[in-house]
């Protein structure tokens, strides 16, 4: 496409040198890195100043300038805040050398080069700065008034940029001004790193609007993420128009509350969450061309962003039981807890379109129904859940358009009782975290079914006990070796235990097992000796399949039978 204009590789030094500025538009995206990322490139500089590599490349700058002095960023926005972000970290440790008395002088002059070389020029009378770097509206003021100044950085009344610039200033600062402790060694840093670090540079020079650039540069393999793309489309729709500059400010105020309240990693999952509220399922491959098909006039752009505003405390409330909106359902707490221990997401976009479109009550209903179908799909069946999720969509489509649904809707994903007792009856857990909480809730709520004795599975209180250890030895004879393969970790071996107790018993035979079952206060531990005087392969089995005539019971929705 006409407007780019090819490739170079420039060192960060040639790239700010010359009275170069650089602008980050106000439709790009805050600045998002965080520690793994300034750690990343901390681990690379220090491979440069060890001498083990003389270069480090630093990927794709691209920029759009007419006169080539003058540049927007179209890519790069959060390496190049980085850069500057570190290079203003070392400016902080030469003032500290400079306020200690420390070769003031000579510190003084590299602080001022190294400033203007890199920063740019701060006016004396009246301290206002003319930055090489200009941020995006969410993030100059702070960069101009703060960081570059050296000031005292704000903790309170900060958006997200902010905070993240801070800490990254923060993060380099400590790092900077603990390996180096002279300022001939902190000016060196910078004069190695400067001449060390290249980007390839692409520059667009001509008129293209910046948005169609997005566009191509995507096309051409610099991949940007689903909310610059979106934000790209629904900002050029707008534009098009020829608005009237409060237009593009709402445009901007509204998304900036959008990314604010999700991140924008939580925001391109939930854009397809939402979309699949309404619309048939989408895969994140194809997210956004459909997005663009379908959305292609201001009316539209508005109508979109205004409830993806208005409906993201929402999806922020289903993904947090301990919500505040959560507060008054404990019901729906509940449920909500179960499967974010299942960790299930594809109700994502079924509960979104719930929760505006149907009662308290319904949606109650609904997210008990989800949890039951999920412990029977995916914890216990272990089926595809890609069919699950389609299903999901229906109903959330459905719910869109008539406002009701029907149980009867989620039947082909509902494990009918004869294969969910089968199922349940071989099934085991391998000794994980995840597992571990699984098999603790498991084991509860079978708890309460059988004796009516609450348990807490989130309680620390309790553990899972293998009744035939792990580390099962010569005293537990009725087991082979293939046999304890077999049985150790099926659920018919598992029971809940306290702690303390469980210290104590470690591999201990079964017999010497049951003495200590016996001051358990979980009925279904504490009655095993009676049920069970030993404990092989078989009798395991005949507890599996007791406790997958309960569960049968327990997780069951009547209206879809057996």
């Amino acid at each position: 496409m006409k407007g780019i204009q090819g490739t170079s590789n420039k060192t960060y030094r040639q790239i700010m040198g010359n009275g170069l500025r650089y602008e980050i538009p106000k439709f790009q995206r805050d600045y998002t890195w965080d520690t793994e990322h300034w750690d990343d490139l901390w681990q690379d500089i220090e491979t440069l100043l060890s001498d083990e590599e003389n270069e480090h490349y630093m990927g794709y700058l691209v920029l759009q300038t007419s006169n080539n002095k003058e540049f927007k960023i179209i890519d790069g926005q959060q390496r190049l805040t980085t850069m500057s972000l570190i290079i203003l970290a070392t400016l902080k440790s030469l003032k500290d050398l400079i306020d200690g008395g420390i070769d003031a002088s000579n510190n003084t002059k590299r602080k001022d080069s190294l400033l203007n070389s890199y920063i740019g020029y701060i006016d004396p009378v009246t301290l206002i700065s003319n930055n090489k770097l200009k941020l995006n509206k969410n993030s100059d003021d702070y960069y101009k008034q703060h960081l570059v100044l050296l000031k005292e950085l704000p903790l309170r009344n900060t958006n997200t940029s902010e905070k993240h610039m801070r800490e990254c200033f923060n993060w380099y600062y400590e790092k900077i001004r603990k390996r180096f402790k002279s300022g001939e060694q902190l000016a060196r840093f910078i004069d190695d790193i400067v001449d060390k670090l290249f980007f390839t540079v692409i520059e667009v020079s001509d008129q293209l609007n910046a948005f169609k650039v997005f566009e191509t540069l995507n096309a051409r393999g610099v991949q940007l993420s689903s909310s610059d793309l979106l934000k790209n489309h629904l900002f050029s729709v707008v534009d098009e128009t020829k608005p009237h500059i409060s237009e593009m400010d709402e445009l901007e105020n509204i998304w900036g509350k959008i990314v604010g309240k999700l991140g924008e990693q939580k925001f391109e999952d939930y854009l397809r969450y939402y979309w699949n509220s309404k619309n048939k399922s989408v895969g994140k491959k194809n997210l956004f061309k459909t997005i663009k098909q379908n959305i292609s006039s201001k009316e539209q752009v508005f109508e979109l962003i205004r409830s993806l505003n208005d409906t993201a405390d929402y999806y922020l409330a289903i993904q947090n039981p301990e919500d505040d909106f959560w507060r008054n359902k404990p019901e729906v707490k509940k449920s909500l807890k179960e499967l974010r221990l299942f960790q299930i997401k594809q109700t994502n976009s079924l509960f979104l379109s719930a929760l505006q479109n149907s009662t308290s009550e319904t949606f109650e209903r609904l997210v008990k129904i989800c949890s039951i179908i999920s412990f029977r799909y995916n914890i216990i069946g272990g089926l595809n859940p890609n069919v699950q999720e389609e299903v999901y969509n229906s109903v959330a489509v459905k719910l869109s358009k008539t406002k009701q649904f029907d149980v009867k809707d989620f039947e082909s994903i509902y494990v009918i009782d004869y294969n969910f007792e089968n199922d349940f009856s071989t099934k085991e857990f391998k000794n994980t975290t995840r597992n571990h909480k699984i098999v603790k809730y498991i084991l509860s709520k079978i708890e309460v079914y059988k004796y009516r004795n609450d348990i807490d599975f989130e309680s620390d209180i309790y553990t899972v006990e293998h009744i035939l250890p792990e580390s099962a030895d010569e005293r537990w004879g009725d087991f082979s070796f293939d046999a304890i393969n077999r049985s150790v970790y099926r659920i018919g071996n598992l029971t809940l235990l306290e702690k303390k107790l469980n210290r104590e018993i470690g591999i201990l035979p079964y017999v010497e097992k049951s003495k200590w079952f016996l001051q358990s206060n979980c009925q279904l531990t504490k009655n095993l000796p009676d049920s069970y005087e030993t404990w092989n392969e078989d009798k395991l089995a005949a507890r599996q399949r007791d406790l997958a005539r309960a569960a049968k019971s327990i997780w069951k929705i009547q209206e879809l039978g057996k």
